[in-house]
């Protein structure tokens, strides 16, 4: 063999090598609605991006683009991910989802993988969190706390999601207190922390001395400690340099071993489309710490209900129930179907209002 000849082979064997140790590291996108220092939703898909980090060290790269609106601007930072050599891509807002089943379809060989929507693909799964099962435990603390009798919601957008929410925790309070009412407040965003005061400062001048929300950011937790005994709970994520009063607990959305897990699969080529919804049970849904703010009995009770519900031994939706305009809808011991749930678009029995078109 020629000296030429030998060396154009060792730069081959090199090149080989170089592109199989570059192949061997896993690049792992994520597209984020909000900040990630939103102090909620981002905040937590964030610390799941640090957890795929921290298990899998120099085998992955992680990127991320954050503050990206739903739309037309999701699908461009989308499509860049995945000419960027991305081999799974995270969406992380329910409005990312048409986006990513436009792109995933451009890019069959890259996997995705869509929060709290509904569309699949070869190549796109879908995952949430059973998030109404905290709301279950976040009504009853609400219920036998207040003392206006008058909880105020903030909503995001009037999508099925959220309407699981208020609805399941309109029903728990209303299991401890019958004089409860809700004033529901949307605000048509997921994260903007002026709308988000505001809207905690309305329902507070409406007579609400607790506030639940279903937006992003720390603002109606500033808002409710201003005006002073108003009670709140951690959205998304705990939210605890609220604590002890006004946040007096938390739903706490832990990302991490889905993320690892899904990871893992796109390493060892197992990965396929699938479906998860899981909940407190299997610790997707966390309940934050529940301060000494409320009451030891209350608390108990609010602890006993989490066990229930991560036991399966109860489910948030038992009947009997009946629709916002009187009509059956759970006979007595008769629990919801996961269909209905991920469509939900009524309200139960006692809430007042419309949901918005």
């Amino acid at each position: 063999m020629t000296f030429t000849k030998l060396m154009a082979t060792a730069a081959l064997t090199l090149g080989l090598a170089t592109g199989a140790f570059a192949q061997d590291k896993t690049k792992v996108g994520f597209v984020f609605v909000g900040p990630v220092g939103d102090g909620g939703w981002t905040y937590e898909h964030n610390q799941g991006r640090l957890a795929v980090e921290k298990e899998f060290g120099d085998k992955v790269e992680t990127v991320y683009v954050e503050s990206v609106a739903e739309g037309p601007d999701s699908e461009r930072v989308m499509t860049q991910m995945a000419l960027d050599g991305a081999d799974l891509i995270f969406t992380t807002s329910f409005g990312y989802m048409d986006p990513t089943i436009n792109v995933a379809a451009k890019f069959p060989n890259v996997k995705f993988e869509h929060a709290t929507g509904y569309k699949r693909a070869d190549n796109v799964s879908t995952y949430s969190a059973r998030f109404y099962e905290g709301r279950a435990i976040q009504g009853h603390i609400a219920g036998a706390m207040t003392k206006s009798n008058i909880v105020g919601y903030i909503g995001s957008f009037p999508i099925p999601e959220v309407i699981r929410g208020i609805n399941s925790a309109y029903i728990h309070a209303k299991k401890v207190n019958p004089d409860v009412q809700f004033k529901i407040i949307w605000a048509y965003t997921w994260f903007d922390p002026a709308k988000e005061a505001d809207a905690a400062k309305v329902l507070i001048e409406q007579g609400a001395d607790v506030i639940l929300q279903h937006t992003d950011s720390t603002a109606p937790q500033a808002a409710a400690q201003k005006a002073g005994n108003v009670i709140t709970f951690g959205q998304a994520s705990d939210m605890a340099q609220y604590a002890p009063m006004p946040r007096v607990s938390s739903i706490i959305d832990n990302w991490a071993p889905y993320y690892i897990a899904r990871t893992k699969a796109v390493m060892d080529g197992t990965w396929a489309s699938t479906d998860t919804w899981d909940g407190i049970g299997p610790g997707m849904v966390g309940i934050g710490e529940i301060s000494d703010a409320v009451p030891a009995e209350v608390k108990a009770e609010a602890l006993a209900l989490k066990d229930k519900i991560a036991s399966g031994e109860y489910h948030p939706f038992t009947g009997p129930l009946k629709k916002q305009d009187g009509s059956d809808w759970l006979a007595e011991g008769e629990t919801a179907d996961d269909g209905t749930l991920a469509g939900m678009n009524f309200y139960v029995e006692g809430i007042e209002g419309d949901i918005p078109q």
